[in-house]
């Protein structure tokens, strides 16, 4: 059988020791280029030390930032040392400057729910309620990933956290929605709401109808966006120029 690039990162990490392997996630980090190296930092994730990852979580290079931040979904799940202190560096990590450290965030959310929905959906119920923009936007990002809603309950939480992310835009003044922390979050719901709806379009459809009726301007480009998503174009019932 045919080694995977993701077997051989983890074995080869494994045999590291831990002040050799910054430079070995930099070598092939794919950086700088269009795209990193996402998984070489999945493997890390998997199999690097609890004190690597508290070590470089706060390192000045964003793709080892992005290396630990993802990392610290492990840490939830194993509740390794202070999980109080991991999930407060994490919520920390939900505003860096880095969108690729935002980006890993939301992987390492999703890696607590591939173990526990439960405590996913209430780390999401929580966030999404968070004053910064970026916080509600790592929540709807974590929580709106198709493998994790096919639990049912866990597609509800997701339909709740974009509705909620939604009505924290729509009650903003419209000079504090050019802030570019709230376009970023307007752009995450912007693919968002489809997710969520594709995986529950029972409850989904009606919610996003409600939307889709909104006369705020920056709803409405949220729904005119999710519309140009095919996987909603799929569950939408069929109407004039569809």
């Amino acid at each position: 059988m045919t080694e995977t690039k993701g077997a051989r990162y983890r074995a080869e990490l494994r045999a590291l020791a831990p002040d050799r392997v910054p430079g070995y996630l930099d070598a092939r980090s794919g950086l700088p280029g269009p795209r990193a190296n996402l998984e070489l930092l999945d493997a890390f994730g998997d199999v690097a030390p609890p004190g690597l990852v508290r070590t470089l979580v706060d390192d000045a290079d964003e793709y080892l930032r992005s290396c630990a931040t993802a990392a610290l979904g492990r840490l939830l799940v194993d509740a390794d040392g202070a999980p109080a202190d991991t999930l407060a560096t994490l919520h920390a990590r939900a505003t860096d400057r880095s969108w690729r450290v935002r980006e890993a965030v939301a992987m390492a959310l999703q890696r607590v729910g591939d173990h526990d929905p439960r405590a996913l959906r209430t780390l999401v119920a929580a966030w999404v309620a968070d004053p910064h923009p970026l916080v509600r936007r790592a929540a709807v990002a974590g929580v709106c990933e198709p493998r994790l809603l096919r639990d049912p309950r866990t597609a509800s939480a997701a339909l709740d956290a974009c509705r909620a992310a939604s009505g924290t835009i729509e009650a903003l003044p419209a000079g504090a929605r050019r802030d570019p922390d709230v376009r970023t979050l307007r752009q995450a719901l912007g693919y968002c709401w489809s997710v969520a709806v594709a995986a529950d379009p029972v409850r989904g459809l009606p919610e996003f109808a409600a939307l889709e009726a909104s006369t705020d301007p920056d709803l409405a480009w949220v729904a005119r966006e999710n519309r140009k998503k095919a996987r909603l174009r799929r569950v939408l019932p069929s109407g004039p120029g569809d």
